[in-house]
């Protein structure tokens, strides 16, 4: 699982019809030095499924992968991303012997 901010919605004029209901939302994945305020650089986006209804700005929990498939079973839906928490803050402590 992976922490990242969301930057815009994905709007398709044809979907799979098991996702109906849903958004896609663009969201960059953020790594270690981006969380510590250490780095800017981005890692890439990637389009996440929401159920949640994440909006612009929100920071999340993306699952990726055949994981993030898993919270369907048995119905099968067409994604490599997922929204699995909209994040309300975020706090950690950075290792003493920390060389960054």
């Amino acid at each position: 699982m992976r922490i990242g901010d969301v930057i815009g919605t994905v709007t398709l004029n044809r979907w799979h019809p098991s996702l109906a209901g849903a958004r896609l939302k663009l969201v960059v994945p953020l790594s270690w030095d981006n969380l510590a305020g250490r780095s800017d650089e981005s890692m890439g986006e990637t389009v996440v499924f929401d159920e949640l209804g994440a909006g612009v700005g929100s920071r999340i929990a993306l699952s990726e992968g055949r994981e993030a498939a898993m919270p369907f079973y048995p119905e099968v839906k067409p994604i490599d991303a997922y929204n699995a928490a909209i994040l309300d803050s975020l706090q950690f402590e950075l290792p003493e012997d920390d060389d960054h």
